[in-house]
């Protein structure tokens, strides 16, 4: 019987991914726009930052963000790591970094590559090198935000963030989804914290 009630979560969960990211992409796609636009103005390069990222059992997949540094900028300076007045971001990046640059992922979420709730998505690199405990982040499909994301984001270390990870994984449920989706308005727009680590630097473990 949980096993049934699990799998119709599961197809819920779906379904819930569809609507609210379709709608969601309707609704933004004028701000997008306007974003894109002032993207344009501010710094040379394209609008969007599209990279490979490891989805669902490893599977790579194109992961969609609005550009908030220079273009080719994981080739320059730090290379995958930012700093919190990394001169490779650009004037209108600084405002995008809060959570807005990831609104794109909304397109992943539709096609499937992504959830809207479950670990950030690592690049594949990362992926090579995981542990046999670590390989668990790729049970389920990567989220837009996720547990660790709302308790720390990039103020967590690599081993916390995986405990975090691993815990949702282990207790996952549709009422522990729109909890996380609530905490994230909350953090996102009123608490403004975990962008960079506690050096002040961001290190992308899956950002």
């Amino acid at each position: 019987m949980k096993i049934k009630k699990k799998g119709k979560s599961v197809v819920l969960k779906r379904i819930i991914d569809v609507v609210v990211s379709g709608i969601g992409l309707i609704i933004l796609f004028p701000i997008f726009i306007i974003v894109g636009i002032f993207i344009k103005l501010d710094s040379k390069g394209p609008v969007f930052f599209v990279q490979e990222r490891a989805g669902k059992d490893g599977k790579i997949f194109k992961a969609y963000k609005l550009r908030t540094m220079v273009d080719n900028a994981e080739k320059k300076g730090l290379g995958f790591e930012v700093e919190k007045n990394d001169s490779r971001i650009t004037c209108v990046g600084k405002y995008l970094r809060w959570g807005i640059d990831e609104l794109p992922q909304l397109i992943n979420v539709f096609k499937g590559d992504m959830s809207l709730v479950g670990p950030r998505p690592a690049l594949p690199y990362q992926v090579e090198k995981y542990s046999e405990r670590e390989k668990r982040r790729l049970k389920v499909k990567p989220g837009i935000t996720g547990w660790a994301l709302i308790n720390g984001r990039n103020i967590l270390s690599w081993p916390e963030r995986i405990k975090l990870d691993i815990w949702y994984i282990d207790h996952w449920s549709l009422w522990l989804d729109i909890k996380i989706l609530f905490k994230t308005v909350w953090v996102v727009i009123f608490k403004r914290e975990g962008i960079y680590g506690k050096d002040g630097v961001t290190r992308d473990y899956g950002r």
